[in-house]
């Protein structure tokens, strides 16, 4: 299986206020997978850690468990998007009323033809539309 995986998931492994079964579960799910994110993933995760320690959701001595887990999955960052994937992109976020951010990972799971791995509602409904896969198939 070949999944995209974006930040609000990942991010729900790490959250404990955000952390659910269902997340546990796609984690799971995806062990074997080959997996990808686009560039801006890492700058994603990065701000989702520092906001979520200044809001004292977690402390900053978590974090280094939480990158561990990153760093033994089999992530794939996609190189900066090239000219014509920027196009795509723009086209996906006018046509599904995407942020340029979250139309990056849509594209990225059509060119490669994955699974998209979120917990975005707006997102999925997108991909949804796109005939794009969903991990986890349903939210509820």
């Amino acid at each position: 299986m070949t999944a995209v995986i974006d930040a609000s998931l990942a991010l729900a492994w790490y959250f404990p206020d955000e952390s659910s079964a269902l997340a546990e579960a796609v984690l799971r799910h995806l062990e074997g997978a080959a997996l990808f994110v686009p560039a801006l993933w890492a700058s994603e995760i990065a701000n989702g850690i520092v906001v979520g320690i200044r809001r004292r959701r977690v402390t900053s001595a978590s974090k280094d468990q939480f990158l561990v887990l990153l760093a033994q999955l089999p992530i794939q960052i996609e190189p900066e998007l090239f000219p014509e994937h920027v196009q795509q992109v723009v086209a996906l976020a006018e046509a599904y009323q995407l942020t340029a951010y979250d139309a990056a990972y849509l594209e990225l799971a059509l060119r490669r033809s994955a699974r998209l791995a979120t917990l975005d509602r707006e997102l999925r409904r997108a991909a949804r539309r796109a005939g794009v896969s969903l991990l986890p198939e349903r939210l509820d």
